[in-house]
């Protein structure tokens, strides 16, 4: 079983709009929502980059700004975030029947590793984070490597997904994916199936997909 993060295990995009949201108004601007939504699925590094090109501002700036970022999303999110619901009821099911689990997130280790430390490590067999990757979602590579180091064929996988980039990178690996949509609507010709919640889905369902 292979999760995404933000967005589909724990209620983190709430929590990234708040610093994004506070970054601009540092750059003397405002979020656009538009914008903002085409950043769900990314990483903080596309997302301020995303933000200056909307506000005009040089791109030179990118690096400082991400390094605020980061540290102010540390600080936030080790204030908590929420689970997802039926994510975690999901998630134990899954621990407690013996099957093979990853966290796959386009998160940088050391934002993730803060989430990671609250809904508890040893939930996982193993974890990806964005900057341990060559490739970040969409491509399949993510995915492929968590299949891989867990030793299971990808095609006998379940990718829990929320973004179009998740979807793209779950779809494209070979696994069965499933949408979860959270903060951004899917379009409505990706042919996924697609849930809007966890909650009642359990390992008899999931098996079925396949």
């Amino acid at each position: 079983m292979l999760f995404d993060m933000d967005g589909t295990l724990v209620d983190s995009e709430r929590v990234w709009d708040t610093g994004i949201e506070e970054l601009a108004v540092l750059l003397g601007g405002a979020l656009d929502p538009a914008v903002r939504a085409r950043m769900v699925g990314t990483n903080e590094d596309a997302s301020v980059v995303m933000l200056l090109e909307s506000l005009g501002i040089p791109l030179i700036e990118a690096p400082h700004r991400q390094t605020w970022l980061r540290t102010r999303m540390k600080e936030l999110f080790a204030q908590g975030v929420d689970w997802k619901p039926g994510a975690r009821e999901l998630l134990l099911e899954c621990r407690v029947a013996g099957v093979p689990t990853a966290l796959v997130t386009s998160t940088p280790r050391e934002l993730a590793d803060v989430i990671i430390g609250l809904v508890g490590p040893e939930k996982f067999d193993l974890t990806i984070c964005g900057d341990e990757v060559e490739q970040r979602k969409p491509d399949p590579e993510p995915y492929l490597a968590a299949a891989t180091k867990l030793g299971v064929d990808i095609e006998r996988c379940v990718v829990l997904e929320d973004s179009v980039s998740g979807v793209g990178s779950g779809l494209a690996s070979g696994a069965v994916t499933l949408a979860i949509p959270s903060e951004v609507e899917l379009p409505i010709d990706l042919d996924v199936p697609r849930l809007d919640t966890l909650e009642g889905i359990d390992l008899a369902y999931l098996r079925a997909l396949g």
